[in-house]
């Protein structure tokens, strides 16, 4: 069973708008799926799709074989949220908050208060438990706004920038949470727009534009659509004729080579032709490479489509 499914899932608005075009994802329990693009990209309007809060215009969703918008309720049972800016209740404290919650999702109050307590210490907010949520500050609702998602053990979490205002210690403290429940079989669907970010903690990715879907898959399968060669910068005193290579600084060059495994025999030939190698590090596309070079690609693709 998938944790998401979706085949040509496609939402059109009232004003003409399409904000998501024939998307299609295929998601396995218990990965970290980075979906990824600009603001306005997609990416909410997908997520409530998933969630059940809209209807699809056209194509099909389903969660964990639940169907989204025939059954959002049932959604809800296996799936938390994170929205970038946490609503809940500033009368009452955080611990309050988290048992409110977890009576809604059917718990006991001594349950939810027992799982409350626990992820308010998982979240460094053990300290602030007892305090009114209008004392928190944004780092700290974002926080709980995760613990609150997380109070009935979903099987999968939908997190929109989940680090958004957080502090440095605050931000790692929801990483290591975040693999930690990956760990442990929860499915992670991460929105952000941050790529750096997402290339640390994500293990497959989906990268989206102006409603659509560019690339999916891990970070190798996304590079082979763009580029199958290595990267290798290389400082040397001495380069040899006949390498096709590319001076990037002061005695520092840049080769291609179609595999890692060529690298030990471009130093012999360097060695070998009397020069000293000071430097050698092979250099893969980043994520943040990858999707301007998808994003490239699709101008020109329309550009194409425009003087046809």
């Amino acid at each position: 069973m998938k944790a998401v499914l979706t085949e040509h899932l496609s939402k059109t608005y009232s004003s003409g708008k399409k904000a998501v075009d024939d998307i299609g994802i295929a998601l396995e329990p218990g990965e970290v799926f980075g979906f990824l693009g600009p603001n306005g990209a997609g990416k909410t309007t997908t997520v409530k799709l998933l969630c059940g809060m809209l209807a699809p215009t056209r194509g099909s969703c389903r969660v964990f074989d639940i169907d989204s918008s025939q059954n959002p309720e049932k959604l809800h049972q296996v799936s938390g949220v994170v929205t970038e800016h946490a609503q809940m209740y500033d009368y009452m404290t955080g611990l309050e908050n988290l048992i409110f919650y977890g009576t809604l999702f059917g718990m006991d109050a001594a349950e939810s208060q027992k799982r409350g307590a626990e992820l308010l210490e998982r979240l460094d907010l053990l300290d602030a438990g007892n305090r009114k949520l209008a004392a928190y500050s944004t780092g700290m609702r974002q926080r709980l706004s995760l613990a609150r998602a997380m109070i009935h053990h979903p099987k999968i979490l939908f997190l929109d920038e989940p680090t958004s205002g957080l502090d440095p210690e605050s931000a790692q403290n929801v990483n290591r949470l975040i693999r930690e429940l990956a760990d442990e079989g929860a499915t992670i669907f991460l929105c952000t727009h941050q790529l750096r970010y997402a290339q640390e903690i994500c293990t497959t990715y989906g990268l989206i534009d102006e409603g659509a879907l560019l690339a999916a898959g891990t970070i190798e399968e996304l590079r082979e659509l763009i580029f199958s060669g290595v990267r290798v910068i290389v400082k040397a005193d001495r380069f040899p004729k006949g390498l096709n290579s590319r001076a990037v600084g002061n005695g520092v060059y840049e080769i291609t080579v179609d595999s890692e495994g060529e690298i030990p025999l471009l130093v012999k030939q360097i060695v070998d032709s009397g020069g000293d190698v000071y430097h050698v590090s092979a250099e893969k596309m980043s994520l943040e490479e990858i999707y301007f070079s998808l994003i490239d690609r699709r101008k020109v693709g329309k550009e194409d489509e425009r003087h046809e």
